[in-house]
């Protein structure tokens, strides 16, 4: 457990809140059980809820360096975990030769020519804190990708065929995002505690907003609220996220806009992020502007 871990859950809302940003109770609970047992977490939600800024306040909340490895197709164990450094090891052979020495293969692969990638980096932090590990958008990592941390997930560790196993001597937080657009296997859900985090009910999106957009009056922070929630009711291609609704709430105050109803759908781009979504919302927005 790191030095500065969490006395409670009440702890972890507070030192977010320190760092502006509102905790919900259920995302807290997960964080601190987290970082209390050292287990990894793994975050699910709709994009735009918040998964990968938990993790970064985590870590700044616990005053640990932040690792973060991004997930994409075709992401291999040479740039996730570790890799050798392949033009030393050639400069190495060359060297040898000169000098009419012959290196061994125990010799070209030692730790002299390992190369750390962000789980490995975090199995051989020495540091005074432990680092926070992002493992971000896990799902949009291939199937195999997965196999590839399981023995991290489970024990803190990674075997490197030529060196063996290297284990971390003081467990990393670990913090997995995914957006569900592919199923997880259970080997690594097993592995991991699990918090879905959901869209922010009004009162806290409300909250939220009057910290992010202060120059937001109160009518136009509730109105945005109310008819962002409204949205995301409908057929979307992507609902919009609290990311987007500061976007817009932020846009409109740029713009001078004090009253929602008056300001003429303006920003609405803001939340959409394709043409038929914007279409769908403009539509949405002019019945809502004709409700008192």
């Amino acid at each position: 457990m790191p030095a500065s871990a969490f006395t409670d859950v009440d702890d972890v809302i507070r030192r977010f809140d320190a760092h502006d940003h509102l905790l919900d109770e259920g995302t807290a609970t997960a964080l601190y059980l987290a970082v209390e047992l050292n287990r990894p977490l793994l975050l699910e939600g709709e994009p735009g809820v918040g998964k990968t800024t938990a993790a970064k306040v985590l870590a700044r909340a616990l005053g640990a360096p932040l690792i973060r490895l991004q997930c994409y197709e075709g992401l291999t164990a040479s740039e996730a975990l570790y890799d050798w450094n392949y033009q030393r090891q050639l400069l190495a052979i060359r060297l040898a030769e000169s000098r009419g020495d012959t290196l061994t293969e125990a010799d070209l692969y030692s730790e002299d020519f390992l190369l750390e990638r962000p789980v490995l980096q975090c199995v051989r932090h020495r540091g005074a804190t432990p680092p926070v590990l992002l493992v971000d958008e896990i799902d949009r990592a291939d199937d195999e990708f997965e196999a590839l941390l399981l023995e991290f997930l489970g024990e803190f560790a990674v075997t490197v065929p030529e060196l063996g196993t290297l284990a971390a001597t003081r467990p990393p937080v670990v913090v997995l995002t995914s957006n569900r657009s592919r199923d997880l296997h259970d080997a690594l859900r097993r592995r991991c505690l699990y918090h879905w985090i959901d869209y922010p009910d009004r009162a806290r999106a409300v909250a939220i907003l009057r910290r992010t957009v202060p120059i937001a009056n109160a009518a136009l922070i509730g109105r945005a609220a109310d008819f962002v929630a409204t949205v995301r009711t409908l057929d979307l291609d992507k609902a919009p996220g609290i990311a987007e609704t500061i976007d817009w709430v932020s846009a409109l105050a740029a713009l001078g806009v004090a009253d929602l109803v008056r300001s003429g759908a303006s920003g609405l781009a803001a939340l959409a992020k394709t043409p038929d979504d914007l279409d769908t919302i403009g539509g949405a927005y002019r019945e809502f502007a004709e409700t008192p």
